[in-house]
């Protein structure tokens, strides 16, 4: 009886587990992206299976340590970035970069609906010429699929700055904020729905 009943058990664990997500294996990689305001985008991305970490911060411009306020005055060059760590035995680099062209439009210079300005234009920051090569590819077979001309910019990261303490988890933290309402909801309940047709979405995210 003990040995059935030991048996049962083991059959239960072994159907949770499959039904959860996979277990971390331990190493870790990045990708920076920016598309539109960074509220958007690491609410969006962290619903993805696989991903352990988004940061927002800043990158691409020409100040150190810049603040909301200097980039808002588009003075420093930067744009409003997302550092996603990910666990690359679970989700790729290149997944990452083909759900980019469906988290935002990126055919819209400088602009994310009626967000507009350099620090909101379309961006994949590489680390490496192997995710360079990933990007361009994924954008090309992209563009075969969107009628208007694609404009985001494939540019190696030079410095990422995170953004202040505030930004992190935005929507999470405040989401009947009128901009959360109004904008970040909607672009989080479609791309969730494109993560469930893909089955990338988290189990926690369902």
């Amino acid at each position: 009886m003990k040995t059935l009943f030991a048996t049962l058990t083991a059959m239960s664990l072994l159907a949770s587990a499959s039904a959860a997500d996979p277990a971390p294996s331990g190493k870790i990689e990045s990708a920076v992206i920016g598309g539109g305001c960074f509220w958007c985008v690491e609410a969006q991305y962290k619903m993805l299976k696989g991903v352990q970490k988004v940061v927002s911060g800043y990158a691409g411009g020409h100040v150190d340590n810049p603040t909301y306020q200097q980039v808002c005055e588009k003075n420093t060059g930067h744009a409003e970035v997302v550092k996603i760590d990910y666990d690359p035995s679970v989700i790729t680099f290149k997944d990452i970069i083909d759900l980019f062209w469906l988290a935002h439009d990126p055919t819209t210079l400088n602009r994310q609906g009626n967000d507009e300005g350099p620090q909101y234009r379309s961006t994949i920051m590489y680390l490496n010429e192997e995710q360079k090569k990933i990007a361009e590819a994924s954008m090309a077979e992209a563009q075969k699929e969107i009628p208007e001309k694609i404009v985001t910019e494939i540019v190696p990261l030079k410095k990422f700055y995170p953004a202040e303490d505030y930004h992190q988890d935005y929507f999470a933290n405040n989401p009947y904020q009128g901009y959360c309402r109004v904008v970040v909801s909607p672009k989080v309940v479609k791309f969730r729905k494109k993560l469930e047709e893909k089955a990338k979405l988290k189990a926690e995210a369902k």
